[in-house]
């Protein structure tokens, strides 16, 4: 009878380590899912994003991401990307830069961070359906976007549309034209860069276009309500803003110049001194993902992952006739191009 009771016993002792092994194997298998997920529950936190979006356009790519990862609190802080480079810039002179994440308009911009030591190298996977000559080699980097500077037209004023930057210094425009600051906006410092060192361009037509009494304004947005509302006829600007509001309704078109046009890639990039290093990593991944990438379009952007197409009234990069110069020579002249181009317009 004893020897029953101790095997009675035994019986249940191993039952019950049965069932604590299994409970701890199903903790252990939730946990191993939740982390396959690359651990969208688990990745929590403060984030702080930098960029020279729209703001509304920042706004649904922050909304966005936060439906992929709830737990993280995105905090945006938005302007023009040279304002935004002077305060990270003011923040390291402080020894505390805020941001994790920037998303700024040009890599000749996160070529000064690059070499300032202010980037976090990161290769994310998603970068096999980026196209490699838009990303830095060395991972600090990768492009987002492709827009285009080209010409905003008023169509109520101009009939016959132009096919060519000329018209912008033609006595029948004078007066009649506006273009952003390139101590505002990081695309038009980016264009400066390159049309002066373009042979059909150069230094001359800047000189030009303030012969012909153009008017300079802060950004890309302000450019695009001038000429909508008739205050100019020409407008130098980004594309996509035009495209979208040509599609609402606005007296706009696009115009693609003959001669070609400057490409910026938005890119975007870590901070070295991030302190949600996971998040920041997770942002950029959704940013260069198909899904992230669906969304560019979906605002009006065209795309740099492969297989998405522009939206419609836009170019993809392919279709384009690009105006580059290097980029290692458009950053070690950036300071310099803006002092002359200050001395001719007197900005």
């Amino acid at each position: 009878m004893k020897k029953l009771k101790t095997g009675f016993l035994m019986l249940l002792l191993s039952l019950a380590l049965v069932a604590c092994g299994s409970e701890e194997s199903s903790s252990n298998s939730d946990n191993t899912e939740s982390n396959g997920e690359t651990t969208e529950t688990a990745i929590e936190g403060d984030l702080s994003f930098y960029t020279s979006q729209p703001d509304e356009d920042a706004q649904k790519l922050v909304d966005a991401f936060k439906e992929k990862y709830p737990e993280v609190n995105v905090q945006t802080y938005r302007s023009g990307t040279e304002e935004v480079i002077s305060k990270i810039k003011a923040e390291k002179e402080a020894g505390d830069v805020q941001a994790d994440v920037l998303l700024v308009a040009d890599s000749v911009t996160f070529e000064d961070l690059k070499e300032e030591d202010m980037l976090l190298e990161y290769k994310s996977e998603e970068l096999s359906e980026i196209p490699a000559n838009l990303v830095d080699a060395d991972g600090m980097y990768a492009g987002t976007k492709v827009m285009a500077t080209a010409l905003v037209v008023n169509t109520t004023n101009v009939t016959e549309m132009p096919d060519s930057w000329n018209v912008l210094t033609e006595e029948s425009s004078k007066g009649q034209t506006i273009m952003p600051s390139p101590f505002y906006s990081g695309a038009a410092a980016y264009n400066l860069g390159v049309l002066t060192r373009n042979d059909e361009f150069g230094w001359g037509f800047y000189e030009s276009l303030k012969a012909n009494e153009t008017t300079i304004t802060q950004g890309n947005g302000a450019v695009l309500k001038a000429v909508a509302d008739g205050e100019k006829s020409y407008g130098m600007v980004v594309d996509f803003i035009v495209a979208r509001a040509a599609a609402e309704g606005s007296p706009v078109e696009l115009v693609y110049p003959s001669e070609g046009v400057p490409v910026i890639t938005e890119p975007i990039g870590i901070m070295k001194d991030v302190e949600n290093e996971a998040a920041a990593k997770a942002f950029v991944d959704f940013v260069l993902s198909e899904e992230g990438q669906n969304l560019a379009a979906e605002l009006g952007y065209t795309p740099i992952r492969k297989g998405i197409e522009a939206p419609e009234g836009l170019k993809s990069i392919e279709d384009m006739k690009v105006l580059d110069a290097d980029i290692n020579e458009l950053y070690q002249s950036r300071e310099e191009d803006k002092k002359e181009f200050e001395s001719i317009f007197g900005q």
